[in-house]
């Protein structure tokens, strides 16, 4: 049968069942639980440790207000990076380059900061609507123009970590299935693009890990303009 690249983003089923909420509940399996021992494992050190740091990071930009938001953020955060890096091994489907799935997590989030703000200070945050001084025949248009900037912010944020995520796995796919054919014709090509494989999927790594934090970081200064 004949696969196209595209294939590896369509959701995989079985016997007519989708598995995508298997691949989006794998990654919380892999969290160590908490237990009544006095002295913790390794992995349970490093995992609090991991979550300190996200968290301290993640509300850096925000003030106490904001504070209250940490478990949300933190747990997004952490569901994205180990979404994204399980994604990256052999036969695996990565959820989050679903552009529907993208947009489920983006728009209800913006959606609570932006009624956060209409609620606790209506007027300043339709004054982002219209920045000081601005002249009078600019109004309209000026409105207009920063009404849609903050209505595509969600859609922004879903097609940014879609878009890094798909191009990366269509290049991996691209210079491996070139290293698989090249390395019966031309051995020492094959072993050049090999090497750039190996480099292109550390640099997907780095990837993976930033624009989880880059997504999440975005909603948190979404909140901080809004609190």
């Amino acid at each position: 049968m004949n696969l196209s690249f595209f294939d590896q983003f369509s959701s995989p089923s079985l016997l007519g069942i989708p598995l995508v909420l298997i691949a989006t509940t794998f990654p919380a399996l892999l969290l160590s639980s908490q237990n009544n021992r006095w002295v913790t494992s390794r992995v349970s050190t490093l995992q609090l440790w991991l979550i300190n740091l996200i968290t301290k990071q993640l509300m850096i930009p925000l003030d106490k207000k904001g504070h209250k938001w940490a478990m949300i953020l933190t747990s997004l955060m952490i569901f994205l990076l180990l979404t994204n890096l399980l994604g990256l091994l052999p036969y695996t489907f990565t959820p989050t380059t679903q552009l529907s799935m993208n947009l489920a997590l983006a728009f209800p989030l913006w959606l609570a900061t932006l009624l956060t703000g209409l609620r606790n200070q209506p007027s300043i945050s339709l004054g982002h609507l219209l920045p000081e001084g601005t002249p009078t025949p600019l109004i309209p248009a000026l409105i207009l123009i920063e009404t849609t900037s903050l209505l595509i912010r969600p859609l922004a944020l879903g097609v940014r970590l879609t878009a890094n995520l798909t191009a990366g796995h269509l290049l991996i796919q691209l210079i491996s299935t070139a290293t698989a054919v090249l390395i019966s014709t031309m051995p020492m090509i094959s072993l050049l693009t090999f090497l750039i494989l190996f480099l292109l999927t550390i640099l997907e790594v780095a990837v993976a890990m930033i624009q989880a934090y880059v997504f999440v970081l975005l909603l948190s200064l979404y909140l901080q303009e809004n609190i």
